[in-house]
């Protein structure tokens, strides 16, 4: 095994049990440092993190892909910049020679939020399918009552146990990025449907005692990011017609209507749990397209007026 392979190894390692990441996570970084890996190979580079030079990193990222969307670049790059600064603070490279790589900007559109009534419609569509077992349904109606009243991150709602939320009171505890910790709070429709779903949840969804999951699927095993995401298409399709409704959709959507109710920036930053107010403030753009919108169609002077005639 080269010296590259082993640091790679360990640098996973390290991602997977001492910072406690994600599977997908590790997954994604490990795909990236083993594309490195051969590239290197293929290239008969020095196999060290250590020999390597700016240039040859530059030149694997042109080698994985023509010309790839800035998001996916930018990836890359924090994977390399991750994994040069684990070596840098372990003493195995003199220099973090990926710090010098520059990352492409990347635009940020302005994300696809729900109408009040198209929310209220999607979250209420579990009620109206008689097609589906009532069980799962109840439970489909709580996870989305949740995802709309906290704005949380589907990974978030898919990590909630029993312990995690306290009904009665109406919040609840996520852990969002960087094992980061904060507060949720559910209004009283998610309180009435969490009510429901802990019914049937203990009596007829959950055989294993020890299952803590708050969330759980028909076999009794904790719902997964992809049968979330599921379960939000369904609804979504269901409840507003649109098929674009994800998960992401509700959390953009919370953070908007909070923001057109009154709520300040800070709040919302708080309880999304955004490090950055940059990243919060991409809603004021939502809200004043929506005003302007509404200015268009309701003002006399929103839309051009026709000539009038000058006529006696």
């Amino acid at each position: 095994m080269s010296e590259l392979a082993a640091q790679i190894d360990r640098y996973l390692a390290h991602l997977a049990h001492e910072t406690r990441r994600s599977p997908r996570t590790v997954a994604t970084y490990g795909r990236e440092l083993r594309a490195l890996l051969e590239f290197v190979t293929a290239q008969r580079l020095p196999a060290s993190a250590g020999a390597l030079s700016v240039t040859a990193l530059r030149s694997f990222l042109s080698h994985r892909g023509g010309h790839p969307h800035p998001a996916t670049t930018s990836r890359r790059l924090s994977t390399l910049r991750s994994f040069y600064r684990h070596l840098a603070q372990r003493g195995e490279v003199r220099e973090n020679v990926a710090a010098n790589l520059r990352a492409p900007r990347v635009p940020r559109g302005t994300p696809a939020v729900l109408t009040i009534d198209q929310a209220f419609a999607v979250v209420s569509a579990p009620s109206d399918d008689h097609g589906r077992d009532e069980v799962l349904t109840t439970r489909d109606r709580a996870l989305l009552e949740v995802l709309y009243a906290t704005g949380g991150r589907v990974s978030e709602v898919a990590g909630l146990s029993l312990a995690d939320v306290d009904v009665e009171r109406g919040v609840g505890r996520v852990v969002g990025k960087g094992d980061r910790e904060r507060l949720v709070y559910l209004g009283e429709a998610a309180k009435d449907a969490l009510t429901l779903y802990l019914r049937v949840r203990s009596s007829q969804l959950v055989r294993d005692p020890a299952e803590d999951a708050l969330f759980v699927s028909k076999q009794g095993r904790r719902l997964t990011v992809r049968q979330i995401q599921n379960v939000v298409h369904r609804y979504g399709a269901l409840g507003s017609g649109r098929a674009d409704v994800h998960p992401h959709t509700f959390r953009h959507s919370a953070a908007t209507h909070l923001l057109d109710a009154g709520a300040d920036l800070r709040g919302i930053q708080e309880l999304l749990g955004h490090a950055s107010p940059t990243t919060t403030q991409r809603y004021t753009h939502v809200s004043m397209d929506r005003l302007m919108e509404t200015y268009t169609r309701a003002h006399p002077l929103g839309r051009a007026c026709p000539k009038r005639s000058t006529e006696a």
